[in-house]
This record gives C-alpha cells, structure tokens and sequence, in this order.
C-alpha cells in the first residue's frame, strides 16, 4: 500500500514539529520524571491550541470530529520529539467519554479539546500513566469503563511514565473495545516516530564520530544496520496509516493490530541500533536519545505486547 499525506496534512505536521522542535522537549521530559510538570502542561497547552486533541473530539463537544489520518500524523510527531504526558491516554479517553454523553461529556471533552485537561486511561489490570497529574483517571474492566483510584506508584523502565496502580470505582461509560484500538493506533504512531526520531539522532552520530581516522557512518556494518532499521519504519508507515483510513469499517481492529506489531518491532529495532552506533553513552541519562530508547522499549508492550496482537490478528483473518 502507498499512502501519502496531502498537502494540508503535510503542513498540519510540519507545524507541529516546527512547534516541538523549539520547545525543549528534553528539558520538560526530564522535569516530568522529576514530577515537575509545569513544563510539560504548557507543551500541553501549545499542542492543544495546534489542534491535536480536537482531532478526537466531536464537534457538539468544540472539537474537530474524530480525523484519524490527522491524528496519527500529529502523535507520530509527538512521539518523534518524546513528548512527556498521557497524551495517547487522552485521545483513547475521548471514546468512552463520547459515548457516554450527558454532563461527563459536556464536561470533560471541551476541556481536552481545549488542553485544559490530562486524562489517564487504563486497562484492566495494568498501571495508570501518569494518574499523579492527570485531571481525571479512567480505568476500563470488564463491565465498563470507571472513574479510577490511584493507589501506589510502580518501578518504570522510563522514568518519564509515571505509572500507579489503580482500583475502579464509579462506572463512567459502557464498552471500552474501541477506546482500546484507538489507543493501540496513537501508541503504534507514537512509536513509529519515536523510531524515526532515533535514526535521525544516530545517523548525525555516524556522520561526526569517527574511529580509525574515518566517520563511522563510512562502515559497512554501520550502514546495513541503519537501513535494516529504516526499512523496518518504512514497512510500518502504511500499515499505520492503513489503520487510520480503515476506522469505522470492519476491518478495523484487525488492521491495528497489524500496525501496532510492525510499529513495536520497527520501534525496538531502532532503538537497539541507536545503542548499538553510540556506544554505552546512548544510555545514559545526561544524553538526550536516551530518552527516547527507554521510552520505546516501554512502550514495545503498552497496549497490547506484539504477540497479544499477533493473536487477535490471526483471530480476525
């Protein structure tokens, strides 16, 4: 499959890593692991005013209505740039949110929309992200979705996700199976740009450090390893962007889950060749593609491991 974004779609993305590229991203994602989180919400606030989250509202709510194409373009370039925050929680949130309507709706929506509110967004079972700061905590069961009860924080291998266990308590909305492949499709865009975000790092790298009196960038097996990673990226973009075109048809679940397995490989083999090219210094904390490494591989399992959505794939053919 060929897809190619359009002229406005292109524009609407350049903004927005025009817009995350002058921020200091790195600055506010070390501050957010701190639980410093005043930078991280104006961040917050400045993609919201670029639209992002009213791409997953409804309109009757001050949204966009839900453009998945769009969406998916903006969080590839919020993972690219490793921004802190639930953000992909957040999007997920507006699903139930929607269908429950009534004043939970008419209070909550406007206020993602508008970037006024941080919504975490759990599974049954799994930690909340970020329920520290979050202005409202969601946790889906087996019986609906709930207003969560953060308890005790959890070890994560990204300091930057804060994660809590929660308990649910007072049922917010029914179903939750569609909140679950939105945010499956926003965290396989997130890390299919935070792998893109990482090859650029290190083919800069390659390009400056040199052994033997020559760049190593000029060296065989750096090269194989760099486009084995960018083929990787290149194979999950469609797949990506094939998920969002199918939201709405029955082929949807089935198509995320293609993407969400080809975005975590394409994501974890990039990582391992930005440590592999840099050396031990691409680990450690003062080096900003550290951040996005760990990131990754925090988020290989988020949203389903690969081999859970391998399963439901095969399910759904």
């Amino acid at each position: 499959m060929k897809f190619v974004l359009d002229a406005e779609q292109r524009l609407f993305a350049e903004t927005l890593a025009k817009l995350l590229g002058e921020a200091d991203a790195p600055g506010a994602i070390r501050a957010w692991a701190e639980g410093d989180h005043r930078r991280g919400r104006e961040l917050w606030t400045a993609v919201a005013d670029a639209g992002v989250f009213a791409l997953a509202v409804p309109e009757e709510y001050d949204g966009m209505g839900l453009m998945p194409v769009e969406l998916v373009a903006a969080v590839h370039e919020l993972g690219r740039h490793a921004m802190p925050g639930p953000f992909v929680e957040t999007l997920a949130a507006t699903v139930p949110l929607t269908e429950a309507g009534g004043p939970r709706a008419a209070e909550w929506l406007p206020r993602i929309a508008a970037g006024t509110a941080l919504v975490s967004y759990a599974l049954d079972g799994r930690p909340a992200l970020d329920a520290d700061v979050a202005d409202l905590v969601l946790v889906a069961t087996v019986d609906g979705v709930h207003v969560g009860l953060p308890q005790a924080r959890r070890h994560s291998l990204d300091p930057a996700r804060r994660l809590f266990d929660v308990v649910p308590g007072e049922r917010a909305a029914t179903g939750g199976e569609q909140a679950f492949d939105l945010g499956a499709l926003a965290c396989a865009a997130q890390l299919v740009g935070l792998g893109r975000g990482l090859l650029e790092v290190t083919v800069e790298y390659a390009k400056t450090r040199q052994q033997f009196g020559r760049p190593i960038g000029e060296f065989q097996a750096i090269k194989h390893h760099l486009a084995d990673a960018l083929t990787a990226l290149e194979f999950s973009t469609p797949l990506l962007y094939g998920a969002a075109l199918a939201h709405g048809a029955g082929d949807f679940a089935r198509d995320v889950s293609a993407a969400k397995v080809a975005a975590s490989e394409a994501a974890y083999q990039a990582a391992r060749t930005a440590l592999q090219v840099h050396g031990a210094i691409g680990y450690t904390d003062e080096y900003d593609p550290s951040l996005l490494i760990r990131k990754v591989r925090a988020l290989y399992t988020a949203w389903g491991t690969p081999n859970d959505h391998r399963a439901r794939l095969l399910s759904l053919l």
